[in-house]
Order: structure tokens, then C-alpha cells, then sequence
């Protein structure tokens, strides 16, 4: 790394909180290093309380842009001066990109998350989605489902702030695609096993199983999940979740969220470096592996 900073080298940020675990950071700067791009990726705490002056830091130091993560993806797009359409609908950012300081805000997370499904060999298109999740990557999910083709989603969340978003992400997906969407309450267990019964595929979208939710899952036991049912955990630190414990000792078909992470990386890589990111070096070097 020593060798590559320059005067001339570019920033870009990762702007969320917690975010220490992330390995986005190792992930991008190896595939600059890779492509010999002078550019430099680094993560910063930022929360809701110091997002703001986070935004107008990437302008005043002409950061190329920056990732956005939980808990401001949802918050940051009041700070930015235009959307694009994805991240309009999705009502959530993950990519900033600054245009001499012009600041877009993209939504890649849902791309990232059909695209490791199809590089897993997984198609859910016309098939029945059950999701936990109303939040910024969960509706990016969502949305992007909807529009290749999923036939039905249902979407669980508890009755939080993100509640009025997943009422609206339903009104979205079932006016605009072909999709059917309904919400339920996530606190509603029978529900939630009565959807996850006739599904193809279960993802939780939440934070939960990952700091400072570690050790916890949304599905209370095993008896949730059958054998063919295959089960998603957006998280993926620490990479083994409860939940994908319990999938796994069923018989499911498990991921985690690194091939997600990976390819919303890849999607915001072009964004900020016109480039393709080095997908097959990339799964090397983070040790992506789907069968983990």
C-alpha cells in the first residue's frame, strides 16, 4: 500500500457505523492494486449524527465518492444532489459518486445480491421470496427482485422506523412490476412459517446475527426450515450465523452476504473507475467460496 500512495492518489470512503469488520476496504484496494489504478479506499465511523458533515467532507476534500452502509443508507440521500432512478425507488444509496462535486447517490445492493445468486447457480426468477428486512440493503433487494422477475415476495419486519418504507417498498413492487408483495409483522412467528413453508428461497435482510446483534436470528429455531428451502444471510461477519447454523444442520442451501458484498462492490468499482472489477481474483484473494 506504502508504494502505491502517490500525491496523486484518489480517495474513496466507506461511511457507516459499525464498520471495522467490513472487508469492502480489502477488497477494493486489492483490485486497484491489481489493476494499477492510483486510487486508495478507506473506511470511516460515520453515524446518522455526523453524516451530514461526512458528505460535505467529499466534497470539501474531493473524495471520488463513497460507500454508504447501515445505519445511513436510508438518510444519506437528503445530503446528496441528485438520484439515480434505482436509488429513487429503492429510497436508499449505497454509492456516492462526485462529479466536481456533484454528489449521485446508486443503489448497487440489489444488483450484487441477484448477481451472486446467479454466479451460485440459484434462480429464483417466478419463484416465491420470503425476506426479513425493510432497511436500506433489504428494500435494495426487494426492488431489484421484483423487477427481474420474482413472482411473489413476502416481506417481514417488526414495527419499527422502517415499517412506513416496507408499506411503501409493497405499494412500489405491486404497482410497478409484476411481482406480488405483501407485508407482515415479523413478531408474528406462525406467519413467518407459514410464508417461509411454500417458499423458494428465505433471506434475512436485517443486521441481525452480526455485531452488536452477534449470536442472535430472526427464524426463533430449525423446525422453520426444510431441506429445500435455501437461506440467505445478507451479514457475512461473523461469516457463520446462527441462522445459517441451524439451515445447514436441516439440510438448506445456505450463502452469506460476501458474494453480495462482492458484487455491489463490483457494480460501485465501475461507477467511480469506468473499470470492471477482477470478479475471479477477487473471489481468490477474500476466499469466497459458496459451500462456507
Amino acid at each position: 500500500m506504502a508504494e502505491r500512495i502517490t500525491g496523486h492518489t484518489e480517495l474513496i470512503g466507506l461511511m457507516a457505523y459499525p464498520i471495522r469488520h467490513s472487508s469492502s476496504p480489502a477488497m477494493h484496494n486489492e483490485a486497484f492494486a491489481y489493476l494499477g489504478l492510483d486510487y486508495a479506499y478507506l473506511a470511516f465511523e460515520v453515524d446518522n449524527n455526523t453524516l451530514e458533515d461526512a458528505v460535505k467532507g467529499i466534497r470539501a476534500l474531493k473524495l471520488v465518492g463513497s460507500n454508504v452502509s447501515m445505519p445511513n443508507k436510508t438518510v444519506v440521500g437528503q445530503y446528496l444532489d441528485k438520484l439515480s432512478p434505482a436509488a429513487e425507488l429503492c429510497g436508499a444509496v449505497n454509492t456516492i459518486v462526485n462529479e466536481n462535486g456533484v454528489l449521485t447517490g446508486h443503489i448497487t445492493d440489489g444488483i450484487g445480491f441477484m448477481q451472486a445468486l446467479k454466479d451460485n447457480d440459484i434462480d429464483v426468477i417466478g419463484k416465491k421470496m420470503t425476506i426479513a428486512g425493510a432497511g436500506g440493503a433489504a428494500t435494495a433487494i426487494e426492488i431489484q427482485a421484483a423487477l427481474d422477475g420474482v413472482k411473489e415476495i413476502s416481506i417481514f419486519n417488526i414495527h419499527d422506523k422502517f415499517w412506513a418504507n416496507a408499506e411503501e417498498t409493497v405499494r412500489k413492487i405491486n404497482e410497478k412490476t409484476d411481482c406480488k408483495a405483501t407485508l407482515y409483522d415479523l413478531d408474528d412467528k406462525e406467519k413467518l412459517r407459514e410464508e417461509m413453508a411454500d417458499s423458494y428461497i428465505f433471506v434475512n435482510g436485517t443486521g441481525v446475527g452480526m455485531k452488536p446483534l452477534e449470536g442472535m436470528s430472526v427464524v426463533p429455531d430449525k423446525s422453520f426450515f426444510r431441506p429445500e428451502l435455501i437461506v440467505i444471510d445478507v451479514p457475512y461477519s461473523p461469516l457463520e450465523t446462527k441462522m445459517r447454523s441451524m439451515a445447514k444442520e436441516v439440510g438448506c442451501k445456505t450463502m452469506n452476504g460476501l458474494g453480495m458484498m462482492l458484487f455491489q462492490g463490483a457494480a460501485a468499482f465501475k461507477l467511480w473507475t469506468g473499470k470492471d472489477m477482477p470478479i475471479e481474483h477477487m473471489k481468490e484473494v477474500l476466499n469466497i467460496r459458496y459451500d462456507d
